[in-house]
């Protein structure tokens, strides 16, 4: 299933009735919804928009010890987790509650290291006891625990039957971050890979495995052999490179040294065809297994194990899980207070159980109310883009406006619930908890098969920070947790809400027009419905934009990686230039007040730059400079540089550093 998600931020755009209507109270943020004391003025906004709008906030805000980066989101999350821990500890009290129990059983860290690796010796032992004939059931049986191995797999839409339900394969099978981390020169992933070994050792050594140093050496080279096989992140987002139905005799025709056919019948997927989506990578991975002695095969799985249930085994564990993962590869000096854990615990393993707790509580229906009202604003500026587009021709202009009519604007939470009444939660058993949660999720996902399209249900929940346009179903998102200062504030201006989370929704919104969206029609369905000189119109503005971001240089010798983000690097372009249309509309033909010195159009831009307030340690913004589909946020406040009325706005001196000229300005909407 095709979903893009927008890795942090998402809402709804506020309307100037909503906002006038409030206007006797001060908005969170300053006198207008911005915080302008976290301004650094002696920046010009024509060499760095981000560090004018936000360069204070940066220099006196600390990134907090438990957090590898930290900005709205972060601050967003942590509230959101705050209310949900209300919600829990309430639910403790109640013996009959299963996210009582699942968070209760979870905070009891006695009873865990008392345990200590007692519960989860069975499934070890499995593992141990499988042979090479057996290795494609027992990996069946470890993707339905939650363990992962060489290869993924998952149930979703098929691209191009949308009604239908698919599964699909895909490659997996690293243990760090990115492929780069294993075949890279570069010094700082070469250090991760051999902190990587030792982490691996140190591991099955606290397992009172014999042999540790040898064994954690032939799993990195395993996983080396892996990397050299699997695609990139960029050729992975490929919608049309990574649609490949094949029956399961032709997978075993493409990818042989490996028993599909075992695998699919032991995690409950057994199906006649599927879409793998990457086929070379799959048919090299299955090379490298069929190659690898068992015992390799059964130490990564023991170590994904380890690793995996870290949280609910022996406290040793979870040190050295965090040690690794969490300080090694994302810079973080210390681990999340227990209760943190606990609550995400609880909504990953039952999220609707908490999830309408929450919704009753925080999310009023007549905030639900207002935000459809607002989303309503900006798909009708996208609906009037579309028509001035100088490089779109007409009939293709006809297909996009039947795709805006055709969208479905999810706001808040879900309209329904899912049923966990099957799903058993003992008190005291941390382990089988996880593991039956586990179980549940994969079971309930591959259940989708040969069912009726569940065009109800969510990929976030609404305590989630987030957004995100999935176009096979062809819908936008937003939980409630967004729908909060500084993205939306109903006491803040107006333009610092189209500025924000008006900037967002069209985010969300143009993702369905991005390189990738614009491939799924009015139904969903991946197919080519854009003219060819469309195409080559589109791509030859993307290809600007790839080489724009391309440019950019974080961290010293790693640059932003314009292919992989550029799908995101399009919707924000695409999102603040529809959220302005929307502002101005708002205003109904009225001038924008002047409010403490900053006009309408400035103050919508800084709203757009005060959402992307985030400071990152080095190691995690390395990672994401490998991983993320979006750029880093300092690279997402600058895609003002290609807006012509940003330019009339802040008026930056020719020759600063993020000025562009007229003509070498990115304008696709």
């Amino acid at each position: 299933m095709k979903k893009f998600i927008l890795a942090g931020l998402l809402g709804a755009s506020a309307t100037a009735g909503i906002v006038h209507a409030q206007t006797a109270t001060r908005p969170e943020y300053g006198t207008f919804g911005f915080d302008e004391a976290g301004m650094d003025k002696t920046v010009a906004p024509g060499d760095d928009f981000y560090g004018f709008a936000n360069g204070q906030w940066a220099k006196s805000t600390p990134i907090p010890a438990d957090k590898s980066n930290y900005g709205s989101f972060n601050i967003l999350d942590d509230r959101a987790r705050e209310q949900t821990r209300g919600i829990l500890e309430q639910a403790k009290t109640d013996p009959a509650s299963k996210i009582g129990r699942a968070y209760a059983t979870y905070l009891d860290t006695a009873t865990i290291d008392a345990k200590g690796l007692a519960p989860i010796k069975p499934w070890l032992a499995e593992i141990k006891a499988s042979t090479k004939a057996s290795y494609a059931t027992l990996l069946g049986k470890a993707q339905r625990n939650g363990v992962g191995g060489p290869f993924g797999l998952g149930v979703g839409q098929d691209d191009k039957q949308p009604e239908v339900y698919a599964l699909s394969l895909y490659q997996s099978g690293l243990g760090l971050p990115d492929r780069d981390y294993y075949l890279s020169a570069d010094a700082k992933l070469a250090q991760a890979k051999t902190a990587y070994q030792a982490h691996i050792a140190k591991m099955f050594t606290l397992a009172g495995e014999p042999n540790a140093d040898a064994r954690a050496k032939a799993i990195v080279d395993f996983e080396t052999q892996i990397a050299q096989a699997s695609w990139t992140r960029t050729e992975s987002r490929d919608a049309d490179k990574t649609y490949n139905k094949m029956s399961v005799a032709d997978l075993a025709r493409t990818a042989p040294g490996f028993d599909f056919a075992a695998l699919f019948k032991a995690n409950g997927t057994a199906v006649g065809s599927l879409i793998v989506a990457q086929p070379s990578a799959v048919a090299g991975i299955a090379k490298v297994v069929a190659a690898a002695p068992i015992g390799v095969l059964q130490d990564q799985l023991l170590l994904r194990s380890l690793d995996g249930f870290a949280d609910v085994l022996h406290h040793a564990f979870d040190e050295e899980s965090f040690a690794f993962n969490g300080t090694i590869l994302s810079g973080t000096p210390e681990q999340e207070v227990r209760w943190k854990r606990a609550v995400d615990y609880t909504v990953n393993s039952i999220d609707d159980e908490v999830s309408k707790l929450y919704v009753a509580k925080y999310f009023p229906p007549e905030t639900k109310a207002a935000a459809d009202a607002l989303v309503k604003n900006i798909i009708a500026a996208m609906g009037e883009r579309i028509d001035h587009l100088d490089w779109m021709s007409a009939e293709t202009k006809v297909k996009a406006h039947a795709k805006l009519a055709a969208f479905t604007p999810k706001i808040g939470y879900p309209s329904q619930w899912k049923d966990y009444s099957n799903l058993t939660v003992t008190a005291g058993d941390a382990f089988g908890n996880n593991l039956r949660a586990n179980q549940w999720g994969h079971d309930y996902n591959v259940g989708h098969l040969g069912k009726p399209l569940q065009r109800w249900e969510w990929g976030m929940t609404p305590m989630t920070i987030n957004a995100y346009a999935n176009p096979g179903m062809v819908e936008i998102v937003f939980p409630a947790a967004i729908l909060q200062p500084p993205f939306f504030d109903p006491k803040a201006d107006p333009a610092i809400n189209y500025g924000g989370i008006g900037a967002v929704i069209g985010h969300e919104l143009s993702h369905h027009f991005d390189d990738q969206g614009r491939k799924y029609d009015a139904s969903g369905k991946l197919t080519d419905w854009w003219t060819p000189a469309d195409v080559a119109a589109f791509t030859k503005r993307t290809d600007q934009l790839v080489a724009e971001y391309n440019a950019y240089q974080p961290l010293p010798g790693m640059h932003v990686n314009g292919g992989l983000t550029l799908g995101e690097n399009t919707a924000d372009l695409a999102g603040l230039t529809v959220a302005y249309d929307a502002y101005h509309k708002a205003l109904g033909g009225k001038a924008a007040p002047v409010i403490d010195g900053f006009t309408g159009d400035q103050r919508f831009y800084l709203g757009w730059a005060q959402v992307w307030r985030r400071s990152y340690r080095e190691a995690n913004l390395r990672q994401r400079l490998l991983t993320d589909p979006h750029s880093p946020s300092e690279q997402r406040a600058w895609v003002v540089r290609n807006l012509d009325p940003w330019y009339a706005a802040y008026k930056p001196k020719p020759g600063g550093k993020i000025v562009l000229a007229p003509d070498q300005r990115v304008r696709i909407w």
